[in-house]
């Protein structure tokens, strides 16, 4: 009998990883820094804000609903000098996500990276974490679609580029809006709520993930898929 996962068959050839949260932690960096800017532009907004209207939308989405909110152009130069300040605190704080190391160490699938974040900001973040060898050839970003998550443009792709049907990929993400997209790509999807908040997990389970909190349980789940 095949393995299941969210209620479909699997027989999985193909994990495929979100970058931000779920790799590295560097959700809860670039967030705290952009929370603190966004207010600073006189648009109040706590991390907690922009983990519910941000997390997974990628920077070009966050910008425009900064832009909509405020009701006028965001300043020049203001998007760099954000970046630097990230980049900045990346540079002193950034840490792989904890126990994603020995996960990956654990699990023989093939794997991949697609991402809402630029290649160029991956290539900062899974460099200062000693991850990007592990990757290195098979990191797809969502520059190279026309539509980046929630849209399947994004799995649809790195799939198509490692070779695999959508129906044998499974993605592991922290947002709903990465979810959502797996989702929509046919793909079966894991949910990683390492705050292991309610609210949390609830978002993801709502957009049809299987939540898991601790990547130690990873190896064991997909073993179970494949």
């Amino acid at each position: 009998m095949a393995a299941c996962l969210n209620g479909r068959p699997v027989g999985a050839s193909l994990l495929i990883f979100d970058c931000d949260g779920v790799l590295v932690d560097s959700d809860r960096i670039s967030l705290r820094i952009q929370a603190e800017r966004i207010t600073a532009l006189g648009l109040p907004m706590t991390y907690e804000d922009c983990v519910r209207d941000f997390l997974g939308i990628g920077m070009p989405e966050t910008l425009r609903q900064v832009e909509e909110r405020l009701g006028r152009p965001i300043p020049e130069g203001w998007q760099e000098e954000l970046e630097a300040a990230v980049e900045e605190a990346f540079r002193r704080e950034l840490r792989p996500v904890p126990g994603i190391v020995e996960a990956l160490d654990g699990i023989s699938l093939q794997t991949c990276v697609a991402s809402s974040g630029s290649h160029e900001k991956m290539m900062l973040t899974l460099g200062l974490t000693g991850l990007y060898e592990r990757f290195a050839g098979r990191i797809f970003s969502a520059e190279e679609v026309e539509r980046g998550k929630p849209d399947p443009d994004l799995f649809f792709y790195a799939a198509e580029r490692m070779g695999v049907v959508p129906e044998r990929c499974i993605v592991i993400e922290d947002s709903p809006w990465g979810v959502a997209a797996a989702v929509a790509a046919g793909m079966s999807v894991l949910g990683y709520a390492a705050d292991a908040e309610p609210r949390t997990r609830d978002t993801l389970v709502d957009a049809g993930a299987i939540v898991f909190t601790d990547m130690a349980e990873l190896p064991k789940i997909v073993a179970a898929a494949s």
